[in-house]
């Protein structure tokens, strides 16, 4: 009966976002406030419609209830309660819900926090977020619904992917998607000011706060992800490049390109036209992720598997938003005026060169993601593009980034001087040039990345710390620190944050050690500074699986400095082996063992790693998510901020 339900409030849901997205449209054009009205009721109706929905399913799946198809495939008794909830998103059908949940979602935030946006407008962003939900829903409903019935109810499921079962992956999807569907906001408030034909600083300051949440969300979504592919995959990575990698970290540079490029309309009413191509195309690209991980085109270790019917469903959709959109751009480009001027050395120009860095970066991506599809369609080639192409043809625009934005930061709106700049990041850079050659001094190896690195790093945290010093004035006021708007301490956290991110990465690339071995019980083996032993392993039982336990002994000129135990796993239900790694966190570096399959002379595979400054990646990126919230919560970035000057500016007639 609640599984019937769900459905019934999923096809009302449907019926609402049609009403929503053309009911207040017409108003706005019309001007007739009853119709604009319609908006924002409609938007908190089908956002309730589609959590009632969300949790008929998962209520479905908390309670085993095998009669529905979607619980038989992806779920089991014995499961733990956790990854029972999180299987209502670990697999195409529920995941695609909580799409559509997190698409009405944003709707009905615009519509309770957006009182003070111009009536038309308003109405106009509801409409367009609305028609993104009703493509959304067209698609579960007619090609993945997930409240099918099994005409005889099984005994028990089939289990959800053992890979899945861990609590990076449970928490890892919600907040990609948060991040993913929030863009949407983004390009609904673009396309929104293209129909109004108005695009000016308040839209700017409206856009930014939608911009950042879903830059932050995605942040987190893709340092779990990567955290979950370290510990769990065993392989001891923490990027692949993989397709579905790359289908979120595309979105990613986008977004962080126009959270940059809003401030530049906000404060000089400059790069109007770049800020709407931004918004854009940051959607689209998030529906080119989604394209990448439903339509079987490309293979990946997390992809959904699935018909390529679908995702020819999903590419009309990217071409019909995204195309058209387009279309919009170029018929209004005479609203995109420039008004702001700015000199060639300018914290403007210096925002223009950090878009075009990041979206060529993001285009590299997505060229290295897309071309085996390409060469395999018109050349009929099998081609495999990895890490060394990614690694050699996106570092470099990183290291440019990071070289730039220190500058930038500190330099003068509208005309700033380089001398002063540099004058004022002299001990930044001193102490980034002494920290790379005392690296180069001390390292064993004469690779050049680990001491660039190491600069880059320090650069981007001492750039921070400097712009920050730069506002306690000549005297050096440091109680002016406790009075700076939370969106300054937001920006100088995030840059630290991924200074330390690019360190850490240097840092575990340049110097990890690995070794690979048939270990033996009570047979010591050496690797690095540290001495293993293998004392023993043991079988045990989970709650859904059996276990090869090892107890291995880590040892640090001769004392004992930590015992692990590495797991290999069988999940019974599913007949699927996965690897558990188990690692030692220290803040300078990692020890991560794996054990794999038994040998017939009754020694064990085993892996080990030496991981210097793997954790310094992830805290990097939690920095990066702590310096984004700083600045979502400065109430200058909060979408009414902006709205009182638009009311005097009027609308303008059509």
């Amino acid at each position: 009966m609640i599984t019937e339900l769900g459905h019934f409030a999923l096809i009302l849901a449907f019926l609402t976002a049609i009403v929503q997205m053309v009911v207040p449209l017409i108003g706005a054009h019309k001007r007739w406030p009853g119709w604009m009205a319609v908006a924002e009721p409609a938007a908190s109706a089908q956002f309730a419609l589609t959590a009632t929905a969300f949790g008929a399913l998962t209520y479905a799946f908390v309670v085993s209830d095998f009669s529905v198809q979607l619980v038989y495939a992806n779920s089991h008794s014995l499961k733990p309660m956790l990854y029972k909830i999180s299987g209502v998103w670990g697999n195409h059908e529920g995941s695609m819900l909580l799409w559509v949940l997190i698409v009405t979602l944003f709707g009905a935030m615009a519509a309770w926090f957006g009182g003070n946006l111009p009536p038309t407008l308003r109405a106009r962003v509801l409409s367009v977020q609305s028609a993104i939900a009703v493509a959304f829903f067209a698609f579960i409903l007619f090609t993945s619904n997930p409240f099918i019935r099994v005409a005889v109810p099984p005994f028990d499921g089939t289990d959800l992917n053992p890979l899945l079962q861990d609590p990076g992956l449970a928490f890892h999807p919600p907040f990609l998607y948060l991040g993913y569907v929030g863009l949407s906001i983004c390009f609904s408030f673009a396309v929104a000011a293209l129909i109004e034909g108005r695009v000016d600083a308040a839209w700017g300051r409206w856009v930014r706060p939608w911009t950042l949440a879903a830059w932050v969300f995605l942040t987190i979504g893709i340092a779990l992800g990567s955290w979950w592919a370290y510990y769990e995959l065993g392989w001891g990575g923490f990027w692949f490049w993989d397709p579905v990698e790359n289908a979120s970290f595309m979105p990613w540079l986008f977004a962080a390109a126009l959270l940059h490029s809003a401030i530049v309309v906000e404060k000089r009413e400059a790069l109007k036209s770049w800020t709407m191509l931004l918004a854009i195309m940051a959607f689209g690209f998030s529906l080119i992720g989604t394209f990448i991980v439903r339509s079987g085109l490309l293979t990946s270790v997390h992809a959904f598997a699935n018909d390529p019917e679908r995702g020819v469903f999903i590419l009309a959709i990217l071409v019909f938003f995204t195309g058209g959109a387009l279309t919009l751009f170029a018929a209004r480009a005479q609203v995109m005026e420039a008004k702001g001027v700015f000199g060639v050395v300018s914290r403007e120009s210096a925002l223009v060169a950090n878009n075009i860095l990041l979206a060529v970066a993001s285009f590299v991506v997505f060229v290295g993601t897309m071309w085996p599809l390409v060469a395999e369609m018109f050349f009929e080639r099998k081609l495999s593009v990895g890490a060394p192409f990614f690694n050699m043809a996106f570092t470099p625009f990183m290291v440019l980034l990071g070289l730039l934005l220190p500058v930038g930061s500190i330099l003068s709106w509208k005309r700033g001087k380089i001398g002063k700049a540099l004058k004022d990041l002299a001990p930044a850079l001193a102490l980034a040039l002494a920290l790379m050659a005392l690296v180069w001094v001390l390292q064993t190896g004469r690779s050049m990345l680990g001491p660039v690195g190491v600069f880059l790093g320090a650069w981007l945290v001492g750039g921070a710390v400097v712009d920050l010093l730069s506002r306690t004035g000549r005297k050096r006021d440091y109680s002016r620190l406790l009075r700076l708007p939370r969106a300054d301490w937001g920006k100088a956290v995030a840059h630290g944050g991924l200074g330390i991110t690019m360190l850490g990465i240097a840092g575990l690339m340049a110097w990890e050690e690995e070794d690979i071995r048939v270990a033996y019980i009570d047979q010591p083996f050496t690797v690095g500074q540290f001495e293993f032993e293998l004392k023993g392993v043991e079988r045990v039982r989970g709650p859904n699986y059996f276990s090869d336990m090892a107890d291995v002994i880590v040892r640090r000129g001769g004392d004992e400095l930590v015992r692990v135990a590495p797991e290999k796993r069988t999940y019974p239900v599913a007949q699927m082996p996965t690897t558990e790694a188990a690692i030692d966190y220290r803040f300078l570096r990692d020890i991560y063992v794996v054990i794999g399959d038994k040998q017939d002379d009754g020694g064990w595979v085993m892996r080990v790693y030496i991981k210097p400054l793997a954790n310094w990646i992830w805290g990097g990126c939690i920095l990066m998510s702590i310096g984004g919230l700083l600045s979502l919560s400065d109430r200058r970035y909060r979408v009414a901020a902006g709205a009182k000057k638009s009311r005097a500016v009027g609308v303008p007639a059509e």
